[in-house]
């Protein structure tokens, strides 16, 4: 099962990477009156490791909650 979890994250992330080539079109993106204007391929990138990097964190600390209310039940 481990190999298929591995295969699923590098398929994604090389269709990130190939969506992230193929657009260098510069996009504005606006946010609480603040505008950041980069490449869209920029953007998709560094989206892509903050989704990684929180989703990561999300899923470790809703592990350690349900081990440890089993843990608490028995």
């Amino acid at each position: 099962m481990r190999w298929l979890y591995l295969a699923v994250i590098v398929l994604f992330a090389a269709a990130t990477i190939i969506f992230a080539a193929q657009n260098f079109e510069t996009v504005t993106i606006s946010f609480f009156r603040m505008n950041l204007s980069l490449p869209l391929a920029v953007q998709t990138i560094v989206v892509y490791l903050l989704g990684a990097a929180t989703g990561g964190s999300v899923f470790a600390l809703l592990r350690r909650s349900y081990t440890g209310s089993q843990r608490s039940v028995e």
